[in-house]
């Protein structure tokens, strides 16, 4: 049996080196299909998963509400700037009746120019609580980030992100210096390792560049800066009135980020008039990534499969060639009495 099965094996390798050009393109199709299937597949699920891991860093147990700026025919007939977004009132009504928030982060964002000496730039004043960092996967690189007594103090303090940082400070240590925001100084206490610019998701949260930004207590910035904020450019100004950016909540279990969040949307939708804010809820955003993922799949599969079956067809066709060119032999061997097993 041994003996046999060992013919049978140099057999088929005389038969291959007889026709090498044949054989190269039968193994070739052979690679070119099953490698086909493997590099669709591992390029779809990795790029569901890339996604799934952006979301998934908003938090799972957050949900992110933003002011958005409403359409221009919405406020068609207002004299002056019309205020919009996210308000302190609502921020308090919602920490204080809605039950299953843990946590609230207030966010007031605004564009500024920062200066040390001759050297300035043009970056993101970002007005929050000791809680950003944590959110945010924000990282001390040295000093120290803002502070519950910063904030009932309403400091002039201030932390870098780590381009800023280097922009400003090339050739110092920055801490414990000040930087001009405006005309008002703001002394150094800590700069940030860098951070990657966030993506955005699913076309319903802003991707974020976190490079040149500048973090102040946000009660600081309120108190010097205000809600209005006028923006001068050449000839022309920008001007808006503001309370929030944005409001982070955190949502004690998994389980309750959906109800919470229908409950947010009703307290908004009754103090607010206008459409002025987003509502993100990242788990909702995660369950439709993972529903795109398994048909992005499916569909890649399909594709892999495809080019499986013409890979198959075409080994087919060698191997009928092969056995076509060979009959006058079978029936040579046959008549000789070979038997089926044996050819």
């Amino acid at each position: 049996m041994l003996s046999g099965f060992a013919t049978t094996w140099i057999l088929g390798i005389k038969s291959l080196l007889l026709h090498p050009l044949r054989s190269m393109l039968t193994v070739l199709g052979i690679f070119i299909g099953v490698a086909s299937v493997i590099w669709l597949l591992a390029i779809g699920e990795g790029i569901s998963i890339k996604a799934q891991e952006q979301i998934a860093g908003l938090g799972a147990e957050n949900i992110i509400i933003r002011s958005i700026k409403p359409p221009s025919e919405a406020t068609e007939g207002a004299r002056g700037l019309v205020p919009y977004g996210v308000t302190r009132l609502d921020y308090e009504t919602m920490v204080e009746t809605i039950p299953t928030v843990t946590r609230a982060l207030p966010i007031r964002e605004i564009t500024r120019q920062f200066r040390y000496g001759e050297r300035f730039l043009d970056g993101r004043l970002v007005g929050c609580t000791p809680e950003y960092a944590e959110v945010t996967q924000l990282v001390i690189d040295r000093g120290r980030f803002i502070s519950s007594s910063d904030i009932a103090a309403r400091k002039n303090y201030c932390v870098l992100a780590a381009a800023t940082a280097e922009r400003l400070f090339p050739y110092e240590d920055p801490l414990g210096r000040s930087i001009k925001v405006e005309r008002d100084p703001y002394v150094v206490i800590g700069v940030l390792k860098p951070r990657a610019a966030s993506a955005g998701v699913g076309g319903s949260f802003a991707a974020q560049d976190f490079s040149k930004d500048v973090y102040i207590p946000i009660t600081t910035l309120w108190f010097r800066i205000g809600d209005r904020v006028l923006t001068f450019g050449t000839g022309s100004f920008n001007g808006e009135i503001v309370e929030l950016s944005q409001v982070t909540l955190r949502v004690n279990h998994v389980d309750n980020v959906m109800d919470t969040s229908e409950i947010v949307k009703n307290t908004l939708r009754e103090k607010h008039k206008l459409e002025d804010y987003s509502i993100t809820v990242p788990l909702e955003l995660l369950e439709q990534a993972k529903n795109t993922r398994m048909m992005f799949i499916l569909f890649l599969g399909m594709i892999a499969a495809i080019s499986l079956i013409v890979g198959g067809i075409g080994i087919m066709n060698i191997m009928l060639a092969t056995v076509t060119e060979r009959t006058r032999e079978i029936g040579i061997r046959r008549a000789l009495g070979a038997r089926r097993a044996d050819i």
